[in-house]
């Protein structure tokens, strides 16, 4: 789906232990701690301080990636340490700070082997270094947290009074419902795959949407709506995001339909917005009174076997002049509230936040790494939209009554509960349906029943695809005397999902079966695992849901069939619960979709 709020050009940047670490990493960790611990008393201890006189001979040189809004401190802090030669072992401490965003490089260290240009990253949040630790991708090390900030709305005067502000406040539902409902006003936010904060802010709609809602389903439901709603306003990043707030006060800017007068974004953000002289009217900061999401800049060290023992000290050293008091100082004046979050009324008032808005509370319990996951998967299959592939098991076991459901067998429970999921998805949707079996007649053991199309695509009988694809789940029927030909049909069925690949969406295959591949005359199993390793691409990622349905289904064969690919396999004891095990299965790959 399109942006809807794009910026109209670039804006001038603002100036101003993991799992498998290496025990040298884990020591550079209890070194930084202690300095930290200790401040400048470690510092004296170790000939860490300046000599005193301008720095000649050899420095150290050390790499630090740093998220863009927090870029300028970091590198006001390294420019210091320069001009009061600030020296290492002896030699003078060289930081280069190079702002990157955090996404990017996230993308970069979940890819291995990577040979990192950084020593030291400090992203806007610990929930990029832990997608790097889940993904398995280049050891990281946290040392420590040197700033944060909380997420609030900001929105321009005009729009902060129809919401009552300072004096009204709300629950992340209220907010996000008063801000997308109607034409009155424009809420942006930043892509959820690029923005920490926009990931937070969907974080904590969900939540509030779980204690709001009457049961999990429901809650779900709001939330995706709700994700629609932004996606319609959203921007590629945090700094495009900002791009789309009105230039000025004029008549024009405010009733331009792409601009938004209100945004999710951190306190931080709107105190570099309202210090600009040249970035529009001042935002005001409506905080949610039921828990705020926070960045917490985490200073990360990154593994790298050529960093030298130099490198490693240096990195301690740098931490340490980032967490005395002239380094928090830097983060303030940037901004930044302190690692333990705690309100600097300053910043605040800069940033826009009054009483009685919630400003000083504490923020709430952040999202586990399955959270966010489930959360990232939501909001892919939400606003790409998805083009999956269904391919169905029609041998003769389908025909088994299941216990518990008065004799109806696996396969009416199956495609009723397949003909629920049909109804979860939009128009903009593309999905198709095989089945298999091993006497369907001809030399395949597979029918293509209905094409993958967009489901409000219309026919030549001017009926929609939705129609026809429903009229094709309700012909299912198990073969009376049909094996269950497995891997030839998965084979076949990949391969047309791959060359059929659709770019902007997501793209999956699911199999539904409820046996072991009995085609003794096709590919056997270990060559279709290396066959489809190299169909597999992580670039246009096409993941296999494999669901065994009953006893007899051989998940031990589909895991392995699923792990080339990107997929999963998930046990279904109820055929009738396909549906909801389906599209739990869809989410999480959406999570691990490309960013």
């Amino acid at each position: 789906m399109g942006r809807h709020s794009l910026p109209d050009g670039p804006v001038p940047a603002r100036t101003g232990a993991r799992r498998g670490v290496p025990p040298r990493t884990l020591a550079l960790v209890t070194g930084v701690a202690l300095a930290v611990a200790a401040g400048t008393v470690v510092a004296l201890d170790t000939g860490l301080l300046a000599f005193g006189g301008p720095c000649g001979g050899e420095a150290t040189q050390l790499a630090v990636a740093a998220s863009p809004d927090i870029a300028p401190a970091i590198e006001a802090v390294a420019e210091s340490a320069r001009k009061e030669a600030i020296r290492t072992d002896g030699r003078c401490l060289d930081v280069k700070v190079t702002p990157r965003a955090a996404h990017e490089i996230a993308d970069a260290f979940a890819q291995r082997p990577v040979d990192p240009e950084f020593q030291v990253w400090i992203p806007d949040s610990s929930l990029w270094v832990d997608r790097v630790g889940a993904e398995r991708g280049t050891p990281l090390a946290t040392a420590g947290t040197l700033a944060s900030s909380p997420v609030a709305l900001g929105a321009v005067p005009q729009a902060a009074r129809s919401l009552g502000w300072p004096a009204k406040t709300y629950t992340w539902t209220e907010l996000t419902r008063s801000t997308t409902s109607g034409d009155a006003l424009h809420l942006g936010v930043a892509d959820p795959a690029h923005s920490a904060t926009g990931l937070l802010s969907l974080a904590r709609i969900s939540a509030a949407d779980a204690k709001a809602a009457p049961d999990p389903a429901a809650a779900d439901t709001r939330t995706a709506a709700t994700a629609r709603l932004l996606n319609q306003r959203a921007a590629d990043d945090d700094r495009q995001a900002m791009a789309t707030l009105p230039r000025d006060g004029s008549t024009a800017e405010q009733r331009n339909p792409r601009r938004n007068q209100a945004l999710l974004l951190s306190e931080q953000a709107a105190f570099a917005h309202n210090r600009r002289a040249d970035g529009g009217p001042e935002l005001d900061l409506l905080y949610p009174k039921d828990g705020t999401a926070r960045l917490d800049y985490p200073y990360t060290l990154v593994d790298n076997s050529e960093t030298s023992p130099d490198q490693s000290r240096a990195a301690n050293r740098f931490m340490t002049l980032l967490s005395e008091p002239a380094g928090q100082r830097e983060l303030r004046r940037s901004g930044f509230r302190g690692p333990n979050g705690e309100a600097d009324p300053k910043v605040v008032r800069a940033a826009g936040g009054r009483a009685p808005q919630p400003y000083s509370a504490d923020a709430a319990e952040p999202p586990t790494a399955k959270e966010l996951q489930a959360l990232m998967g939501m909001w892919t299959i939400t606003v790409q939209s998805a083009r999956l592939s269904t391919v169905v098991d029609a041998s003769s076991s389908m025909s088994a009554p299941v216990p518990g459901h008065s004799g109806r067998s696996r396969m009416d429970l199956a495609k009723n509960s397949l003909l629920q999921a049909l109804t979860t998805f939009t128009s903009d949707d593309e999905i198709g349906l095989w089945k298999f079996a091993t006497s369907l007649g001809g030399d395949t053991d597979y029918v293509e029943l209905s094409p993958t199309e967009r489901l409000g695509g219309r026919g030549k009988d001017g009926g929609t695809h939705r129609e026809a694809l429903a009229g094709a789940f309700r012909s299912l029927a198990p073969e009376p005397q049909g094996a269950t030909g497995l891997y030839d049909t998965t084979l076949a069925a990949y391969e047309k999902a791959r060359s059929s690949y659709a770019s902007g969406k997501f793209n999956a295959l699911v199999v539904v079966t409820d046996g072991t591949n009995d085609d003794a005359h096709g590919i056997g199993l270990d060559a279709l695992v290396s066959k489809l390793e190299k169909l597999s691409d992580p670039k246009r990622p096409v993941p296999l849901i494999a669901l065994a349905v009953g006893p007899e289904a051989d998940t031990s064969a589909l895991a392995r069939l699923a792990a080339p690919t990107g997929g999963s396999t998930h046990r279904v004891s109820d055929p009738s619960q396909i549906h909801q095990v389906m599209l739990k299965a869809i989410m999480a790959a959406g999570g691990d979709g490309p960013r």
